[in-house]
């Protein structure tokens, strides 16, 4: 299950979002929708980056009964990026997910070789989604 904060005017695809979900894991998740000023408060305390960022996680420890984490995504720099690469915010929003969720999971695509990278392209296939944000950051296939 999806526990949902939404800070926003932004009505998510809850559907897609649990579908996405219960793939990968049996853990609850929180969800958080937020703006960039918020979400730059945020990179600016838990990463020291002073810049607004599209997606954040913050896994939880593996305590029964806890979620597995939250995700943070900031909808105003989602549909920016939506009409940068003419995708649907839902589907802006649901890569963004899937990125911040294999996080939790332990993936690390500045630190692995390429597994967080073919897991998030195989999940991005399965759901018919655009580009994944690391080809996408990596400057395409």
């Amino acid at each position: 299950m999806i526990e949902i904060t939404n800070e926003t005017n932004y009505q998510p695809n809850v559907n897609l979002l649990e579908t996405i979900a219960a793939e990968l894991t049996d853990r609850d998740i929180e969800l958080i929708f937020t703006d960039n000023a918020t979400i730059q408060a945020m990179n600016r305390e838990h990463r020291g980056i002073d810049k607004p960022t599209d997606v954040l996680s913050f896994p939880l420890e593996k305590v029964p009964f806890t979620p597995l984490g939250e995700i943070v995504i900031s909808v105003e720099y989602a549909k920016n990026k939506a009409s940068e690469y003419h995708n649907s915010l839902d589907d802006e929003i649901a890569l963004l997910f899937i990125h911040g969720l294999l996080h939790l999971l332990g993936y690390d695509h500045e630190t692995d070789k390429g597994e967080m990278r073919r897991k998030e392209e195989e999940i991005i296939r399965h759901f018919g989604l655009p580009e994944s944000l690391i080809v996408r950051m990596e400057g395409g296939s």
